[in-house]
């Protein structure tokens, strides 16, 4: 009966839409929202425990993204030989599974590498579950559907901000925090490998209805255009993986250790941000979709800058919440911008690749910005630095992303000044 619902379903690929939304925010409540972004609150009661300097559990975030950074490179390739559900349900897999392994041990070096291993699986989870917007959604309708999607992120903040620190409380301290959220990702790779769909019902990889290959709305692209939007795509790319990073990482060690929070006030405060978090890609996905990419762009890393310069600690507490709210508005809304933007120019059967690439630069920034900031930290003997940097960072960004075509300028993707 269910393999006869699922297959009606299938037949009418318009009406699967909404499971593969489903599926999407599923696979990154457990690739991003709990394979990365939960670190920030396991770090202080892990760090305390393990007796870690800011260094050390900097190189932890640092090797989750090494991990990320080498599995990207494969992406387009492990998709297409096994196809996007496999890859998603074996991915998610090995982040559960590396997840509840750290939860057994206390040796900084097996941790470090296994977190790596969680990173593997978070890259190798995240392009295929984007790639599949490109594929069922047209790019009318691209940016607000992966918007949706990355509200998966804010769900696993806000799960992480209040489990965390109950489970910390437990009898089995920081490690049972990691095997319960481990143990949710287990529970999102078995959804993901049952509802997931590689493309809609009865078309082929080159079949009707996806658009051709360098198409973006019915405009043709030349190689050279399609390779200058893709390192201008990596560079925004990159630019994001360096700043928010940062703040993701040491956030919450920062309130705790800085600003003498508790644990259970800065769990809150991260929790707000996750409830903040799951209006920003559907809003500013669906403002790139009616006002442009370009324009979404630089209103989220203007947001965004304002959120890194009001965290630095030696500002009023005020500017403390103004960050928490800037941060929360637009927290994921660059990723469904940039994948909506791949999809624009690449057309569906290059995006996986294509926004493979964007991403493996997006991670060599995020490995420069948790080992950056920990190393400033270290010498200034806070945080403020490295969220000035960041700051000053998100500022570079919304002058590259001014530097993106204009809509509707013909099929030229050149800057406005025209070179």
């Amino acid at each position: 009966m269910e393999n006869r619902l699922l297959k009606t379903w299938d037949d009418d690929w318009r009406r699967y839409r909404p499971v593969i939304i489903v599926v999407g925010m599923c696979g990154l409540f457990a690739a991003l929202g709990i394979g990365r972004f939960a670190l920030g609150m396991m770090l202080p009661a892990m760090g305390e425990a393990l007796h870690l300097s800011y260094s050390q559990m900097g190189t932890i975030g640092t090797l989750n993204f090494c991990g990320y950074l080498g599995a990207v490179l494969f992406c387009g390739r492990l998709i297409g030989l096994l196809g996007a559900r496999l890859l998603i349900f074996l991915a998610l897999m090995l982040v559960g599974g590396s997840m509840v392994v750290i939860g057994c041990t206390d040796h900084l070096g097996v941790i470090m590498v296994l977190y790596c291993f969680t990173g593997i699986g978070s890259a190798l989870a995240n392009v295929p579950i984007m790639a599949l917007i490109a594929a069922w959604f047209e790019p009318a309708v691209r940016g607000r559907a992966s918007g949706m999607v990355v509200i998966g992120n804010g769900f696993g903040i806000v799960v992480a901000g209040h489990l965390v620190p109950l489970l910390n409380a437990t009898g089995g301290g920081w490690r049972m925090s990691w095997l319960v959220l481990g143990g949710l990702a287990l529970v999102m790779a078995t959804i993901c490998g049952t509802f997931a769909r590689n493309r809609p019902a009865g078309r082929t990889r080159s079949g009707r209805g996806a658009r051709q290959i360098g198409r973006t709305d019915g405009m043709v692209l030349s190689p050279t255009e399609v390779r200058r939007m893709t390192v201008h795509c990596a560079a925004i790319y990159f630019l994001f993986g360096c700043t928010y990073v940062i703040y993701v990482t040491f956030l919450v060690t920062s309130l705790v250790q800085e600003r003498g929070f508790s644990e259970q006030y800065a769990g809150l405060l991260w929790s707000i941000i996750g409830l903040l978090s799951l209006g920003s890609g559907p809003i500013f996905g669906w403002l790139s979709d009616r006002f442009g990419r370009r324009a979404g762009l630089m209103l989220v890393f203007a947001i965004q800058a304002t959120a890194y310069f009001s965290a630095m600690t030696l500002l009023p507490l005020l500017f403390l919440y103004l960050s928490i709210l800037c941060f929360g508005l637009v927290a994921w809304s660059i990723p469904p911008i940039v994948a909506a933007l791949v999809g624009d120019f690449a057309g569906p059967e290059r995006t996986a690749a294509i926004f493979g690439f964007v991403t493996f630069v997006f991670g060599i920034g995020q490995i420069i910005g948790p080992y950056g900031a920990g190393v400033l930290a270290e010498v200034s003997g806070g945080f403020a630095l490295g969220f000035a940097a960041a700051g000053l960072l998100a500022l570079a960004a919304v002058w590259l992303a001014s530097r993106l075509p204009s809509p509707g300028r013909g099929n030229s993707f050149r800057s406005q000044d025209g070179r």
